[in-house]
């Protein structure tokens, strides 16, 4: 019998991992080491984040992994995180993506918010006026098929 692992992030080091609470919310970091089963060693060279301890329920971790010796020094994790290019892959992910148009709409202000609505709504009813138009349209087709086949059909019935 085959048993299919259904977990494919494992705390592991080198696992790439999102701090998702705290000072240094948002950033990168890479496991260092992992101490018990709460906490772990992180080290974040590139985003500016010494090495320290960090509990897992702060940390989301990425699909990423980095290559290094365990429990390799600062110096180490950030060759292999320059080697992997991480920063370019991470801006290329869709969680990244969607980071930054959270950061982008927190940051705007009344009227920002207010150009954005109007420029919905206009983009709305372009879209809603294209498809009437088009549902119309298949209407006087559907329409006009049919009563070309009533007339057929009529026809074969006088004879």
């Amino acid at each position: 019998m085959i048993l299919l692992n259904p977990f494919g992030r494992f705390v592991q080091t080198g696992r790439v991992c999102l701090v998702n609470d705290g000072a240094n919310k948002g950033k990168l970091v890479t496991i260092v080491d992992v101490i018990d089963q709460n906490r772990v060693l992180v080290d974040g060279p590139q985003s500016k984040i010494p090495r320290g301890q960090m509990r897992l329920s702060e940390l989301h971790l990425t699909k990423f992994q980095l290559k290094f010796p365990f429990t390799g020094s600062t110096r180490v994790v950030r060759k292999a995180w320059d080697a992997a290019e991480l920063e370019k892959k991470w801006s290329e992910t869709v969680w990244a993506k969607k980071a930054a148009a959270k950061a982008k709409r927190l940051t705007l202000s009344d009227f920002d918010r207010f150009k954005l609505r109007k420029a919905r709504q206009i983009r709305n009813k372009l879209r809603s006026d294209a498809f009437f138009r088009l549902k119309k349209v298949s209407k006087k087709t559907k329409k006009g098929a049919a009563t070309k086949d009533s007339k057929k059909t009529e026809k074969k019935s006088k004879k």
